[in-house]
């Protein structure tokens, strides 16, 4: 009888003991999956709306490697993904990638690593010494809600021109002079289709709860959503995108090349240090240190409550993974509010979903190499443009918890003036001083200048008295 049972349990333990081994491995919780598979895989491609114009510039003006900085972000993304448990971004370093496609002359590829290695480091020195949790914490949220509501509406205006307009990325800025067609394989009407299917499948971005089944309509309303929210509309757009490539030129088929590039380490001499700081870390830094730290872990609070994710943790990671990649010629990059916003906009919840995204480029940089460059410069811009827009839209949503007009004022102010300055960071010295006018205010020793004045005319009133 013992034989018998032991005979009958012994397949079950056999089918099922890849999944004790995998559940007891090291970072399992934090790849493990909150959603469907397809919700994961559509929330991985969430942030390629800043991802692709910005690599594919740096590929065509400045001569990076784009194989070495697939395999290498691909890396990143698996790491950051198993490490914090949350769609945590990996994106372009985005005022060094300004500098480098848009000043003349370019900055060389030496030049780019080189100001993304002094930008690491600073962010790793901030992480390291604990400055960096100091700041994040006394740091007011009216301030960093008005960097994100900047950032996030400077990301829905690049995506409208994105559609309205045809785009040349030898440069990063977004041109408004030539309209984009509405017929075409590029053309208006395919990007407005494509935002029509990602609005009827996902809606405004609201999660749909699973509760009990209820009768009537509201019922039939609630299961409707919640088979419409399980479909991965992102990854759907992006794959027709690529699609779209081989159609678009069919002769690129004959371009691509396999394998990868050979890495090596970058030779950086003293004007390449010199120049990369200047030009480029030096706007850089103050820009990583609001949106991609702080805004990034203020965000990430308010998406994944149940998730601490620490400015200290942040920042040292972002410092790592340019101390390491930077040196062999791999793309500046650092974490993103607004990546963050975009992945979790169509799907992510898991580091999972950063980790699937690390995969398909390593498989890419790996199985075509830099020959890759060719299928994305036929991507179309308007589907870039489409996924863009709910990426920047979403993050601007997060300033929508200011309740009263003071923390709105600073709010407003704050990303006023970042949107017009073009710099974050003087956004964010205005909102600082303004917020700190307004605590003025109701402190005592402003209460005694101007009370002093008020009780001695009320004393010589009551003097004046018989």
């Amino acid at each position: 009888m013992a034989d018998r049972t032991s005979n009958q349990t012994t397949p079950l333990l056999r089918r099922n003991w890849w999944r004790s081994h995998l559940s007891a491995a090291p970072f399992a919780g934090s790849l493990r999956l909150k959603t469907s598979l397809l919700s994961e895989l559509g929330g991985s491609v969430g942030d390629l709306g800043t991802y692709i114009p910005i690599v594919l510039a740096l590929t065509l003006v400045s001569n990076l490697d784009l194989s070495t900085t697939l395999i290498f972000t691909a890396f990143y993304n698996i790491i950051t993904g198993a490490l914090f448990g949350i769609p945590m971004p990996v994106q372009p370093m985005k005022s060094i990638a300004a500098v480098a496609v848009s000043e003349i002359p370019h900055l060389t590829v030496p030049q780019i690593a080189a100001a993304g290695i002094c930008t690491a480091g600073t962010l790793f020195f901030l992480g390291a010494t604990g400055l960096m949790s100091f700041f994040y914490h006394f740091i007011p949220l009216p301030v960093v809600r008005g960097v994100q509501l900047s950032q996030g509406l400077a990301f829905a205006f690049t995506a409208i021109k994105y559609i309205r307009y045809d785009q040349d990325f030898n440069t990063t800025k977004a041109s408004t002079t030539n309209p984009r067609p509405w017929l075409g394989l590029d053309g208006r009407i395919l990007a407005l289709a494509s935002i029509s299917f990602l609005i009827l499948v996902t809606g405004s971005g609201e999660v749909v709860e699973d509760e009990e089944e209820e009768d009537g309509r509201d019922g039939r309303v609630r299961r409707r959503l919640r088979t419409l929210s399980a479909i991965p509309a992102a990854l759907i757009v992006f794959l027709l995108g690529l699609i779209l490539c081989f159609v678009r030129d069919p002769s690129i088929i004959h371009d691509i090349k396999f394998g990868p590039s050979k890495i090596h380490i970058l030779k950086i001499t003293w004007e390449d240090w010199k120049s990369g700081f200047l030009r480029g870390a030096i706007p850089q830094i103050p820009l990583s240190v609001l949106n991609s730290v702080i805004a990034v872990c203020k965000l990430s609070a308010d998406l994944f409550p149940e998730r601490e994710v620490s400015a200290t943790r942040v920042s040292v990671s972002v410092g790592l993974m340019n101390l390491v990649g930077c040196w062999f010629g791999a793309m500046p990059c650092c974490h993103g509010a607004g990546g963050l916003a975009g992945q979790y906009r169509f799907g992510g919840r898991s580091g999972a979903s950063v980790a699937f995204l690390g995969l398909g480029k390593l498989v890419l940089g790996l199985v075509f190499g830099s020959s890759f460059v060719r299928i994305l410069s036929q991507f179309p811009i308007g589907i870039l443009g489409v996924l863009l827009l709910f990426a920047g839209i979403e993050l601007a949503m997060a300033s929508r918890d200011m309740n009263s007009k003071e923390e709105s004022f600073v709010m407003l102010v704050c990303a006023a003036v970042s949107l017009t300055g073009s710099s974050a960071a003087l956004g964010f010295g205005c909102g600082i001083v303004l917020f700190l006018l307004l605590k003025l205010r109701h402190l005592d020793c402003f209460d005694s200048c101007f009370g002093r004045s008020n009780s001695r005319s009320n004393i010589d009133g009551t003097s004046l008295n018989p």
